[in-house]
């Protein structure tokens, strides 16, 4: 078993690397068909099941969808442990029936997992927790498994670029950092150092707490017109933060999911008008 989900991981990673909608470390889509974004799912698999349900892509050939951070969160075992790896493979399974339009963007909890470094939530150091639930169903070939998923998060793009100018990333850099970050990772081989920080792939995950100023930069420099985040929490599911910017969270009770036109231009008022509760779907 061990083997066949390496084996599986080593997939997924194949598939992120030839998306052919990919170029460097960004994903960019076109002016056709539709696209479903969502937030932060941290291992919550009723509402994954949900965004399945509602993207339907069986039957919507045309249709893309973007997920973010699956891992840390949902489910334990009977000693704490932290299953979202499970959700992670059924994500996984999901990229290789569609592998062109499931895109799955990296998060700051993908890159503390890739780093080793401590990302605490709910009180809980969730490297360690996932670690060690790993251990326990995989034994001693729990390293190999391991690393093939630290191997399969580095291979994530960082973001999404649509032709009707909205952007979608797991966060921006802060305010402190935007003069640090350099657009070129967009297009450049990824790099282990690119996530630490200041890394530009860090700043990319990890910025909280955006000003207007920063927003209106970044919007130049990226050459859009509004941003879609995830990674700040959202008690009612979304907000809008800026007059370019939503955040929009997927990992509970009131989490929400964007679908949009890709062929539409948004304002971030339309964008609001797109929401759909994912308690809303059955």
């Amino acid at each position: 078993m061990p083997q066949t989900i390496i084996d599986l991981l080593n997939e997924g990673i194949e598939a992120n690397n030839t998306d052919k909608f990919r170029r460097g470390n960004l994903i960019h889509l076109p002016a056709d068909g539709s696209l479903i974004i969502t937030g932060d799912l941290h291992g919550h698999r009723r509402n994954f099941e949900r965004i399945a349900a509602f993207a339907d892509l069986a039957d919507n050939p045309d249709r893309h969808i973007i997920l973010q951070e699956i891992i840390h969160g949902g489910p334990e075992d009977s000693e704490g442990g932290c299953l979202s790896y499970k959700l992670l493979l059924d994500v996984v399974r999901y990229k290789l029936s569609f592998p062109d339009r499931v895109h799955i963007v990296m998060g700051n909890h993908d890159t503390a997992f890739i780093n080793k470094s401590e990302v605490m939530k709910n009180g809980k150091e969730m490297n360690r927790a996932m670690r060690l639930a790993m251990d326990r169903e995989f034994a001693q070939s729990g390293l190999d498994v391991e690393l093939g998923i630290r191997q399969l998060l580095f291979s994530q793009p960082l973001a999404v670029r649509c032709d009707n100018r909205v952007w979608i990333s797991h966060s921006l850099p802060g305010d402190r950092f935007v003069d640090k970050f350099d657009a070129k990772i967009l297009s450049r081989r990824l790099k282990i150092n690119d996530i630490v920080r200041p890394g530009s792939g860090y700043l990319l995950t990890w910025g909280r707490k955006h000003s207007q100023t920063m927003l209106d930069k970044m919007a130049g420099l990226l050459d859009v017109d509004t941003f879609v985040l995830g990674h700040q929490p959202q008690e009612k599911g979304w907000c809008k933060a800026g007059r370019n910017l939503i955040i929009i969270a997927s990992n509970h009770n009131h989490g929400c999911l964007l679908s949009i036109s890709l062929g539409k231009s948004y304002t971030v008022e339309q964008l609001i008008d797109s929401i759909v509760p994912l308690a809303s779907i059955s």
